[in-house]
């Protein structure tokens, strides 16, 4: 069953990890949690196509997993988390894995993280149809509100006498 299209697929630089894709991703995910293992991360290390086999994955998710094509996976159906088992298999840290997927040195990763991250801006939708929800964003200028108003007002605060207490009196 192919994957039905979601207004999330519009977000660039990122694959929102839903049912669809959990579904998609179980044969990647079941295989990365394989790792935790000693000897299964030895099996694999051994032979890398030869223990993928045993996970019944369509031959485009065994390559991005031979070829460490993290995006892929996550394209896939992978879980973000479940694939750090693999790059840790690999002797890498989060950190290497995070640099490599959005194509920089862990150096600059590390060094964009810290002063703040990637900028929303040209990051909010591929085809350029979504615009931040009005709750997210100032009227007219797309920045964030700088206050934003509760919509829920407080209960006042009343003394409800119960049963029991009524009784006691």
């Amino acid at each position: 069953m192919a994957r039905r299209q979601q207004v999330y697929d519009d977000i660039p630089g990122t694959f929102v990890f839903d049912a669809d894709r959990a579904r998609e991703g179980y044969p990647i995910n079941t295989f990365c949690m394989s790792l935790m293992k000693d000897e299964n991360r030895k099996a694999f290390k051994a032979d890398e196509a030869g223990y993928l086999k045993k996970f019944n994955m369509t031959p485009e998710q065994e390559q991005a997993i031979l070829k460490r094509d993290y995006n892929k996976m996550l394209e896939l159906g992978a879980n973000i988390y479940f694939t750090a088992k693999l790059g840790a298999t690999d002797g890498h840290s989060f950190q290497h894995l995070a640099a490599v997927m959005t194509g920089n040195t862990q150096q600059a990763y590390a060094d964009m993280m810290l002063a703040g991250g990637r900028s929303v801006e040209g990051n909010r939708s591929r085809t350029g149809k979504n615009k931040p929800a009005p709750f997210l964003a100032g009227p007219s200028t797309g920045k964030p509100a700088a206050k934003r108003q509760s919509i829920v007002k407080p209960k006042a605060k009343t003394k409800a006498k119960s049963k029991s207490s009524a009784k006691r009196k």
